[in-house]
């Protein structure tokens, strides 16, 4: 019994990574910008220590992994998405920028799902630009150009370290 609900424990975390998510595109519809931002950062503390708490308590499975994914297309792909979208001016390169960064992070997404990796990950991380979105989100300030270079970073060959 205990055992049953110390797995659920970390998959608790990934929901409030995911609600974390949808919280930030409520805010952002009701033109709460900054509180967009602020959940956008709520969501990576949430997703911080979910994978965490999993291997601690050995409690890992295909099920928190699947969960995991889906939860970070929301918060940081199509939040930090949303709330560029809403502070940008509307040009042709906005509304690329706007597609490219969800479609690409879904990409690196399942590019890590079907080809896991020991000790670093392919290419950013998507919770990484998507909290510099959310940071520069929160000043009001938004660049397509560096949007789209963020997408572009996360399926990327580089390799980086993880924490």
């Amino acid at each position: 019994m205990i055992l049953r609900l110390l797995k659920w424990v970390p998959n608790l975390f990934t929901i409030g990574n995911l609600l974390s998510g949808v919280f930030s595109i409520a805010f952002n519809m009701n033109s709460y910008e900054r509180l967009a931002a602020i959940f956008i950062f709520l969501a990576a503390f949430f997703d911080l220590f979910d994978g965490k708490i999993a291997r601690k308590l050995k409690v890992n499975s295909e099920f928190g992994v699947e969960l995991d994914s889906l939860a970070d297309i929301i918060s940081f792909g199509v939040a930090p998405a949303m709330l560029f979208h809403t502070l940008s001016p509307h040009s042709w390169l906005t509304v690329l920028a706007f597609m490219i960064y969800p479609s690409l992070g879904a990409l690196r997404l399942a590019k890590f799902s079907a080809n896991p990796t020991v000790g670093y990950f392919m290419g950013l991380p998507i919770p990484f630009p998507a909290l510099i979105i959310a940071l520069l989100g929160m000043f009001y300030y938004v660049n397509p150009y560096l949007m789209i270079i963020l997408a572009i970073l996360m399926v990327s060959p580089i390799r980086v370290m993880k924490i």
